[in-house]
């Protein structure tokens, strides 16, 4: 993977001063996983991401990117129109739109009630969030024909990470729908997440369609446009675990 890509990506977390880069104070756990659609090139569906790792909280993530015809849909189906992030609490029925409610409502749900620092003043988060855009222009931001997966994949994650941002854009452009680990510093998933792949490193991911699990973003960026981008073979390819 070439530094420019890297260090544009770095250059975001900069920006955002590392918000969504360590757990700040978690409250109670969710009993099923929060559904959130969004796209990654999305200024505002970035506060809510890093609100998700500054929290501690798994997803299941549905992206949906400028063009895309898999789950934007749905969003409007629900909610009456293409907005984004789009949030779906199916522990409580809320189902909201607007990032700095998004924000406000996870914290007093699933924090101790007051919004982290790098989220707690909307206009301020807001400019920099949207600035932070900048070093990778329409990155994660737009649709391109791929193959459906049968099942979601799995990312083990952090907002922070310039590494995880990369592969969270590749799994976006590809409508890829995927269960977001998030393991940020301090985060108690940590544990189980190094007994399960070896070390802790990010970002991981794991393909049940395929029985592939594996680490480094230019390998997984790979690995799904091979697997699922545009000429993509039909069939799976043969697992792999690297």
């Amino acid at each position: 993977m070439n530094i420019l890509n890297i260090a544009s990506s770095l250059a975001v977390t900069v920006l955002r001063a590392g918000s969504g880069m360590a757990v700040g104070a978690p409250g109670r756990r969710p009993a099923k996983p929060l559904q959130l659609y969004e796209f990654e090139g999305c200024p505002f569906c970035r506060k809510v991401r890093e609100a998700l790792s500054i929290l501690d909280l798994e997803a299941e993530i549905y992206p949906c990117p400028k063009g895309g015809e898999r789950h934007r849909p749905e969003v409007v189906r629900r909610g009456g129109k293409a907005q984004f992030p789009w949030l779906v609490d199916p522990n409580t029925g809320v189902e909201m739109y607007e990032s700095d409610d998004i924000v406000r409502y996870l914290f007093e749900n699933y924090g101790r009630g007051s919004v982290h620092w790098t989220l707690a003043v909307p206009p301020l988060a807001t400019l920099t969030a949207v600035l932070a855009s900048a070093p990778r222009p329409a990155m994660g931001a737009f649709a391109r024909p791929a193959r459906r997966p049968d099942e979601p994949l799995e990312l083990w994650s952090f907002e922070a990470s310039p590494f995880c941002r990369i592969v969270r854009e590749a799994l976006c452009t590809l409508e890829i729908p995927y269960r977001l680990h998030n393991v940020a510093k301090g985060s108690s998933a940590r544990d189980p997440f190094v007994a399960r792949s070896g070390k802790m490193q990010v970002p991981y991911l794991v393909d049940p369609n395929t029985g592939t699990e594996m680490f480094e973003s230019a390998d997984i960026v790979a690995y799904l446009d091979r697997t699922y981008g545009a000429g993509a073979a039909a069939e799976a390819p043969a697992p792999s675990r690297l």
